[in-house]
């Protein structure tokens, strides 16, 4: 039994559960004193002389109110008339404070204090008014191990996110009491997405802590010098993010440049390639698409019907939508691209159009205006750079922004339904129109998907990944993207080969390169055997990496660049 204090130590309780292990342990005293206190006053007072089970027996009965057994009845003595009323009334106190403490919170959902909740904290990040989707954030935090306490001004929004498991508490962000209750003094960070609040927020945060790191998100870009002049240390712009990713997506439809790419050494990298509407490969099975042949790239995974999968299963059939995460040279990279790419019908002009100017579609326009592409730009607003004052989701506004003649359509819409219209009606009009949109809520990008556009990005997906490169470093594929890469030492498995590791097996990730002092190979032999000095590339899902780097124990590593 010597592991049960090397365990105890380490597990955590919130405030309020172990206020109530406390509780129960009181009571289990209070029960056990009281037993043993009747027991030798029964023997000295009334010369019964009984079990020690029969006075619990009593105790139990007498406190729960439901009798008092074979002992009603036996009592003569002042002193036991005593403890016997002294044990009634006991009873009822501690079944008032169960009813308070333990029944009603966990049946009835009354009020509870969200701070009991939280286990104790320590070079954590604290969080203030996240507006994108909280528990995609949080959810992409624990992932990475990072602890958190989220400080929501809404009481609803705090107690939901609560019961879920998250780390809430209630509170203003720009009270100094909110930082104190969320243990500013031992954060790491403080992340603030208070909308214009944020300055507010910034020079509370600055009051209490000068020291410490501190990250602004703004949905307006023209506020970055504002928010950094105040005391933020990096200001964060999903949207302009957003746009100029969906930007440069279009703008690979008149290019085989590929620029997004993650660097694994040697010359080869990993990049994601997008498989549209009208590609060659649509119905094919991946062991039939003759990429590897056609090409020189290798297809390590896939997302498929929107799962990842790594490896690819080799009889699934690739879909519009279809995103390949393959590995190879430039020259390999660019030739996928084209390979995979639709072909076009014969166009008048090269033209992208982009629906909503808002901070999605400037950044957007500034990227493809670079470009020297010609542009058409739709908006309900009158306001510069806007061509078209129309809905965007109207078949004469698209048809006046000579939508046959475009390679491809931006959809920048804040409202989701307004922009799953404009997909719908841009497909409708041009079957072989590239689609590229944003979308607001997490749970819409398979609607988008099915409404017919190729690429979509959604604000919290976006937002949380910014927030997971800034606070770790870590290399991601694309800002939206779930799958990350890490770099780490063979010498775990020195003696055995890939196929013996379990790797996949065990955490789902995939080696997709092996270096060694005869240079990288981005063809792993399964059965070459480790002799410890290898790097190994390693890929996965945000989940699947933390199992891999906990599995094996491999807390230093390094990303892929």
């Amino acid at each position: 039994m010597s592991f049960v204090p090397r365990l105890i130590p380490e597990i955590e309780f919130s405030r309020r559960n172990r206020l109530i292990l406390y509780y129960f342990f009181g009571l289990a005293i209070v029960v056990l004193t009281y037993t043993v206190v009747y027991n030798l006053a029964m023997k000295q007072l009334e010369g019964a002389n009984q079990s020690i089970f029969a006075s619990l027996e009593f105790v139990v009965q007498t406190m729960t109110t439901t009798g008092y057994g074979q002992d009603s009845g036996l009592w003569s003595h002042p002193l036991m008339f005593l403890l016997v009323s002294l044990t009634q009334i006991s009873g009822i106190g501690i079944g008032f404070f169960t009813l308070r403490l333990i029944i009603i919170p966990l049946f009835t959902g009354a009020e509870v204090n969200l701070d009991d909740r939280l286990t104790p904290k320590q070079d954590h990040i604290i969080i203030c008014e996240y507006r994108r989707d909280s528990a995609v954030l949080l959810d992409e935090l624990d992932e990475l191990g990072i602890d958190y306490v989220l400080i929501s001004s809404s009481e609803e929004n705090a107690r939901a996110l609560s019961d879920d498991g998250y780390s809430v508490i209630h509170g203003s962000p720009q009270d100094v009491d909110a930082f104190e209750r969320a243990s500013i003094g031992t954060a790491r960070g403080v992340i603030t997405d208070a909308s214009d609040a944020n300055v507010d927020t910034i020079l509370t945060v600055r009051s209490l802590r000068p020291d410490i790191e501190v990250i602004a998100l703004t949905d307006d870009s023209d506020h970055r010098d504002v928010l950094l002049e105040t005391g933020a240390d990096s200001v964060l712009s999903p949207h302009e993010v957003l746009g100029h990713r969906l930007a440069e997506k279009a703008v690979t439809s008149f290019s085989s440049d590929v620029t997004d790419t993650v660097d694994l050494g040697s010359d080869i990298e990993v990049a994601e390639i997008s498989v549209q509407q009208q590609s060659r490969l649509v119905g094919t099975r991946i062991r039939d698409s003759e990429v590897r042949e056609r090409t020189g790239a290798n297809i390590i995974g896939a997302w498929i019907g929107g799962e990842l999968q790594l490896p690819p299963d080799p009889d699934a059939v690739i879909r519009p939508n279809t995103v390949l995460l393959v590995s190879g040279g430039q020259d390999a990279l660019e030739t996928i691209t084209d390979f995979v790419r639709p072909a076009r019908t014969v166009r008048q002009h090269e033209r992208i159009i982009i629906a909503g100017m808002g901070e999605v579609g400037k950044a957007a326009h500034s990227v493809v205006s670079k470009e020297g592409i010609d542009t058409v730009t739709i908006d309900t607003d009158d306001h510069k750079d806007v061509d078209i004052v129309a809905d965007a989701g109207s078949k004469a506004a698209l048809q006046e922004a000579r939508i046959g003649d475009a390679e491809a359509i931006i959809i920048g819409l804040p409202d989701d339904s307004s922009s799953f219209l404009t997909t719908v009606l841009a497909r409708s009009l041009d079957s072989s129109i590239e689609v590229l949109s944003r979308v607001s809520d997490t749970d819409a990008t398979r609607k988008a998907l099915s409404a017919g556009a190729d690429y979509v990005l959604s604000v919290p997906r976006v937002s949380a990944r910014m927030i997971a490169q800034e606070l770790r470093g870590e290399e991601v594929l694309t800002p939206a993207s779930q799958i990350r890469f890490v770099r780490v030492s063979a010498s775990p498995f020195a003696g055995s080969t890939l196929a013996e590791s379990g790797i996949y097996e065990r955490t789902g990730c995939r080696v997709i390169a092996i270096e060694d002092e005869s240079g990288l190979s981005d063809t792993p032999d399964p059965r070459r055997e480790f002799t410890g000095d290898e790097q190994m590339t390693v890929v996965g899902s945000d989940k699947s990496v933390q199992e891999f780097l906990k599995q094996f124990d491999l807390s230093q590593t390094e990303t892929a660049e």
